[in-house]
């Protein structure tokens, strides 16, 4: 990595907060709702951030598992099953990212099933965007806005982000909520890391993360954090991103969620829309993953002990205003299908797992397109010669 690789701008600062509309949510969530430790939750994010910025000189973004982390909410898991569950995806990560077993995979899924994928996430981040705004999560209700402010508020910021771009304009917002935050939850805040501990597994444990964590969580990391980050990287970066393959990113984050897994933390991913976030808000090099990162780690060891009280602070719809324009220009990235038959398996594709479950189009979409690919095949073999 060079000098000019860590070169920070303000362009490279603005893209380097664009992604925490996803990732302050449900880290909070899982600190005062499932009593994570909010330095275990933050420093494997904080960690993987600055492997990222060595190993990629990219811009590829980290996030918590979204699938595993909804349903550890909405079950009310505790740390034990959470942790269970990090280090059971972090071994199969790891082994199908080392064994190239991953890369391998890959090569069966067509760009428009990719695309299609991407549409799903997109449609996913407005919905949340949505959610934000109106339905407020537990932790941050009592500093909520009224749904008929806090959506003319987040509609307010979309337009912003989308309309100024020459200016860091993410940038100013994510500053802006956090001078907010900690005015408002500052009392509550206090200096030091909070206390990390090892998980008690068990064969119960393990068999409940396995089944109610991991299993519904597996596609949408493979498919999103594997395979569509690695397509949008060669999109952005071109040859740039050659280094970013499905395997090597399956890697990177099984080997961070070992980590949180081992310290009772947050199980972390990577994901095509974080990467769109943080490209088209300005992030082109190493400084803007290095400068999260920092940042991460320096939150979760001076300050983890208190930082849930000032986290559930932050301003909604600045997160709703950031996750809604990263999910709109990510779907953005259909742009280049061409041929209609394309454009019927991204469709299907992006509406089945945005309405159903993103495992039942991923295997709907891959049947159909080798279906029609073979069929295409078998009518061009029985056509007469001449």
């Amino acid at each position: 990595m060079t000098r000019a690789d860590l070169k920070l701008d303000r362009h490279e600062a603005a893209g380097a907060v664009a992604d925490v509309g996803v990732l302050v949510p449900l880290a909070v969530a899982l600190i005062v709702g499932n009593g994570l430790s909010a330095t275990a939750v933050l420093l494997p994010a904080g960690l993987l951030y600055l492997a990222v910025a060595v190993v990629y000189r990219l811009p590829i973004p980290v996030q918590p598992l979204k699938a595993f982390a909804a349903i550890a909410i909405a079950k009310h898991l505790g740390s034990d099953e959470i942790a269970a569950g990090a280090l059971l995806f972090g071994v199969i990560f790891v082994v199908l990212g080392r064994t190239g077993l991953l890369d391998l995979a890959a090569r069966a899924f067509p760009k428009p099933l990719i695309r299609g994928v991407q549409l799903a996430v997109g449609l996913l981040l407005l919905k949340v965007a949505w959610g934000l705004a109106t339905d407020p999560p537990a932790p941050f209700e009592p500093h909520a806005l009224a749904p008929g402010w806090a959506v003319p508020a987040a509609a307010g910021a979309l337009l912003l982000l989308l309309a100024v771009r020459r200016l860091p304009v993410s940038l100013v917002l994510v500053v802006a909520g956090a001078g907010v935050a900690v005015a408002v939850g500052h009392s509550g805040a206090s200096l030091g890391p909070s206390s990390l501990s090892l998980p008690a597994l068990s064969a119960d444990t393990l068999w409940t993360a396995l089944t109610v964590l991991v299993v519904p969580q597996l596609a949408l990391t493979f498919a999103n954090s594997c395979l569509a980050t690695a397509d949008a990287a060669r999109t952005y970066f071109g040859e740039r991103a050659a280094r970013i393959t499905p395997g090597r990113l399956a890697t990177s984050l099984g080997t961070a969620s070992l980590l949180a897994g081992t310290i009772s933390g947050m199980p972390v991913c990577h994901g095509a829309g974080g990467l769109t976030a943080h490209y088209r808000f300005g992030a082109r090099r190493a400084a803007a993953p290095a400068l999260m990162g920092a940042v991460l780690v320096v939150l979760a060891v001076a300050v983890g002990g208190g930082l849930a009280v000032v986290l559930a602070a932050f301003p909604l719809p600045i997160l709703a205003g950031l996750l809604a324009t990263a999910g709109l220009l990510h779907i953005g990235l259909l742009r280049d299908l061409r041929a209609a038959h394309e454009w019927a398996l991204a469709l299907l594709v992006g509406a089945v797992g945005f309405q159903a479950n993103l495992t039942l189009a991923l295997g709907a979409g891959l049947a159909g397109w080798w279906l029609w690919r073979g069929a295409r095949h078998l009518r061009h073999a029985l056509q007469p010669a001449g």
